[in-house]
């Protein structure tokens, strides 16, 4: 009778150890998944940010032409005339002006981009 009992206690420690196996895998599989989540959520919203700040600068650019007859020389001018704002540590802006009647080219780079 003695086998019988050890046999029992082995296949309950065989038992527990078996569902901490599977309670770890699946908690890893869910944080596995909430990081990758994350991650493209947090890609979507920086591509998003940058797309705004173009649409904004471009607003700028047609209410200065609207109100003046002239596309702004600079970026600057955007800034400080029709109050542009934006965080210049992680965007980085190229802004060409092609001639007072000529909209110009706007190049907005997200300096925050993994490479």
């Amino acid at each position: 009778m003695k086998h019988r009992f050890e046999s029992h206690e082995t296949q309950k420690s065989g038992l527990a150890s078996r569902n901490l196996t599977i309670s770890v895998a699946g908690f890893l599989v869910v944080v596995v998944l909430f990081w990758v989540g994350t991650s493209v959520v947090s890609s979507r919203t920086d591509s998003r940010e940058a797309q705004i700040l173009k649409d904004a600068i471009n607003r700028g650019m047609v209410r200065c032409y609207a109100l003046e007859g002239a596309y702004p020389e600079s970026l600057r001018y955007l800034k400080e005339h029709y109050g542009l704002t934006y965080d210049e540590e992680h965007f980085f802006i190229d802004y060409q002006a092609l001639g007072s009647n000529m909209i110009p080219d706007v190049t907005v780079i997200d300096r925050r981009d993994k490479k």
